[in-house]
């Protein structure tokens, strides 16, 4: 668990490991950052806390003062990441938090709890994206700390 007191707007964020009271909230948050059709986000958590799920290694929830789930990050260790040089990178899938409690440092509580983790993973880098034309997410990676290696369009097409 890992307490801050953020900035212009003082409050405490407890940041903890996701539990399964927790699936509701963080099920309405992945909704809110991913929207997805109905269920497929909680077949994904279900999946997750029946220890089912390949890609995530742990889920931190941020928590606000009167116990109410505001934001989540999504962790996970790959093999590599762009521009990092040690096998078995710390990384992070996915960060969210509520937009009324944003830019009030719970977001900054979840990636310092993440990075946390991973360093007792063993891991000495720490990884992240987002999508080329999300500016917010950018601006928010550049404020905790993050580095931009590289930008990339994906194509496909159908055969």
């Amino acid at each position: 668990m890992v307490k801050a007191t953020p900035g212009p707007r003082p409050a405490v964020w407890t940041i903890r490991a996701a539990e399964r009271s927790d699936a509701a909230n963080w099920e309405r948050m992945r909704q809110e950052l991913w929207p997805s059709p109905q269920g497929e986000h909680a077949g994904e958590i279900r999946r997750f806390f029946d220890g089912r799920n390949n890609h995530l290694a742990e889920v931190l929830i941020a928590v606000e003062q009167h116990g109410r789930p505001v934001g989540f990050a999504e962790l996970s260790i790959r093999s590599h990441a762009d521009s990092c040089e040690s096998s078995g990178v710390g990384y992070l899938e996915g960060w969210f938090v509520e937009s009324s409690y944003r830019r009030r440092g719970a977001g900054a509580a979840l990636v310092r709890a993440a990075e946390q983790w991973a360093r007792e993973q063993g891991c000495t880098e720490f990884a992240s994206d987002t999508e080329i034309d999300n500016d917010a997410s950018a601006a928010a990676h550049k404020a905790l700390g993050f580095e931009e290696v590289s930008r990339l369009i994906c194509f496909r097409k159908q055969l």
